[in-house]
């Protein structure tokens, strides 16, 4: 198998049909908060890769992932059941998209694109800088990690799945207050887009990433 082989350290729930792995970082590893990797895994014997942004802050002796599970999917159900002391294969880190540390931050999230966009915000705390959290979903995951971002000052606006009016205005009312990140899949982010662009910004200047 390609890639360079990584032990999972632990696996735990961080929300509805969602996990977090934490994984050994390799040597020479050295990853921004908004980079991605790609990992590799043979749950049947037959090798499956899959793309994960980073959801931690930092990299240390371990970094994070988070893992949306399908439960029709062919490797995120196996990533959730592991126990830890696992291997997996990565390559990486990868993406442009990348927050260091240099100024205040909205990052905007649908779905699994919470994971890179807490640990962006969480990073730019850690720099001193702000940050204002819009994250759409039903069923929040890292409720934890966003109460604590609350605590120390961030502004945390979460709304349901099917109140575009109520992101848009979200979007609206923060869109000047520091880079603008999206992350999530092709509607959401384009719809992310337009209303940066209805609200008088310009989407151009987002650092989107699209899940597909």
């Amino acid at each position: 198998m390609e890639g360079t082989p990584v032990t999972v350290e632990s696996v735990r729930e961080v929300g509805p049909d969602t996990v977090a792995l934490e994984l050994e970082t390799p040597a020479k590893f050295d990853a921004l908060p908004g980079q991605f990797v790609l990992l590799r895994a043979a749950p049947e014997g037959e090798e499956i890769a899959r793309h994960y942004t980073l959801s931690s802050s930092s990299v240390g002796d371990t970094f994070e992932i988070t893992v949306g599970i399908d439960p029709d999917g062919d490797l995120s159900p196996w990533l959730a059941g592991l126990d830890g002391g696992e291997t997996v294969h990565i390559d990486g880190p990868f993406g442009t998209i990348t927050y260091e540390g240099d100024r205040d931050v909205v990052p905007i999230a649908g779905g699994p694109g919470i994971g890179p966009a807490v640990s962006i915000a969480e990073a730019a705390h850690e720099a001193g800088h702000e940050a204002v959290v819009i994250y759409q979903d039903d069923d929040p995951a890292h409720r934890e990690r966003l109460e604590a971002l609350e605590t120390a000052g961030a502004t945390v606006r979460v709304v349901d799945e099917d109140a575009d009016a109520e992101l848009a205005d979200a979007i609206a009312s923060h869109h000047e207050e520091g880079q603008l990140y999206a992350f999530g899949f092709d509607d959401f982010v384009t719809f992310v887009a337009d209303a940066i662009d209805d609200a008088g910004g310009d989407a151009d200047d987002a650092l989107i990433e699209n899940f597909g």
